[in-house]
């Protein structure tokens, strides 16, 4: 009986990810055929407003899957037009190869969410389940639950060890918008987005007005980063007047300050390598720690922000000596904005507007006793910083 694979998704766009996965497929169970089937309209997520169209879409994975022998891109969704429905395509392939065992292949999440679906039960009559699957322990026991599940309404389920690294087609965008994705897309991909200036790559984003930026800014980030980071702004631009700095540098550099903060730590590294950056021993072995620095070269490179915004970026994790008056404020203020809430906050939120020098330092000994309590490694910068404070405090006092 020959095996066939199905592997839908939206591919926004089809990146390395995607094209290894697939491969993967038809070597771990052994496939006759894998088809691909770009979504027309995805009914389990919203499609960005500036994406390319259902067919630029599958341009791209035909680019993608020319040489493989086994993989075919099919465009049987796009066909029916509307909302992309998984039973509807089974039932369509089906027909296709009556006497095939067809696999439907998935991530963990889809799986986990694959009850939802519509029509589930009529899906698993038409086909058994291929789950890329990574046995991450804070999946394994929901992914061994909802197989036992789905086992006992008679679902064939094949758990497919995936050490592909994956990523989010929402990372994607960003990287692309950050003008170094090309290491993450198949070549012919990345020419064709270029050539027909697809994700907004043709767009400049220097001297946007206060507005545009906030807009550009927070679409770059996750949801839940929102109101942490325009908050970040109020309470920078707030601190600001009351010090003297430079109100609209404080604005931009808060809006931006954590606009890399969504990418993981392998796309930190990638983007650090992208734009030439040699990285020193700390920030190689914590990769966490590098959205600051990713986040300033953003601001100088894609968005064409002034020094001192720059600056006060790069500082706002971990502090450094010297720290001019701006960039006290932006770590200050990205410390105690009104979203923030812990041991110590409000005596921070006093100090900064009686004594921003005590309010950085008490921001860094907080950051420094969390870390010790954790067993983390302390950046050098951290120290250099706390100790730069501590003696400019005995300077003033003698």
């Amino acid at each position: 009986m020959a095996r066939i694979g199905i592997y839908g998704g939206t591919f926004n766009p089809p990146h390395l990810g995607h094209v290894r996965s697939a491969r993967y497929a038809v070597e771990a169970l052994g496939l006759d055929k894998l088809l691909v089937v770009p979504s027309c309209v995805s009914p389990h997520k919203e499609i960005p407003g500036n994406s390319p169209s259902p067919a630029q879409r599958l341009e791209m994975l035909e680019l993608c899957f020319a040489q493989d022998e086994k993989i075919t891109v099919s465009d049987l969704e796009l066909q029916r037009g509307g909302r992309s429905y998984t039973f509807e395509t089974v039932a369509q392939v089906k027909t296709l190869y009556p006497q095939a065992e067809l696999v439907l292949f998935m991530g963990t999440d889809m799986f986990l969410s694959f009850l939802t679906w519509k029509n589930p039960e009529e899906i698993l009559r038409n086909v058994s389940l291929g789950v890329f699957y990574r046995g991450q322990k804070d999946e394994k026991s929901a992914v061994a639950e909802q197989k036992e599940i789905l086992e006992k309404m008679g679902a064939r389920v094949y758990l497919v060890d995936n050490t592909v690294t994956m990523m989010s087609s929402t990372d994607l965008r960003r990287m692309l918008r950050f003008g170094c994705a090309d290491a993450l897309l198949p070549s012919g991909v990345c020419k064709y987005i270029l050539k027909n200036c697809l994700y907004g790559t043709d767009e400049s984003f220097k001297r946007l007005s206060m507005e545009e930026l906030e807009q550009v800014a927070t679409g770059l980030l996750k949801s839940n980063r929102v109101n942490h980071v325009l908050g970040c702004r109020d309470t920078a631009v707030r601190l600001a007047k009351r010090w003297g700095a430079d109100e609209t540098d404080a604005a931009r550099a808060a809006l931006l300050h954590d606009v890399t903060k969504a990418l993981d730590g392998p796309l930190q590294l990638t983007l650090c390598k992208a734009y030439g950056i040699i990285l020193d021993d700390f920030f190689i072995q914590n990769p966490k720690t590098i959205h600051a620095l990713t986040g300033s070269l953003v601001a100088e490179r894609i968005f064409g922000e002034n020094e001192a915004v720059v600056n006060a970026i790069a500082s706002h994790t971990t502090g450094k000596k010297d720290m001019n008056l701006l960039e006290k404020i932006i770590y200050v203020a990205d410390y105690m904005e009104p979203n923030r809430d812990f041991d110590g906050v409000d005596t921070l939120r006093k100090l900064a507007d009686t004594d921003i020098d005590s309010a950085l330092k008490l921001g860094l000994e907080m950051t420094l006793k969390i870390l010790h309590a954790q067993g983390k490694e302390i950046s050098p910068q951290s120290q250099e910083a706390l100790a730069w404070l501590e003696n400019k405090t005995v300077s003033l006092k003698g």
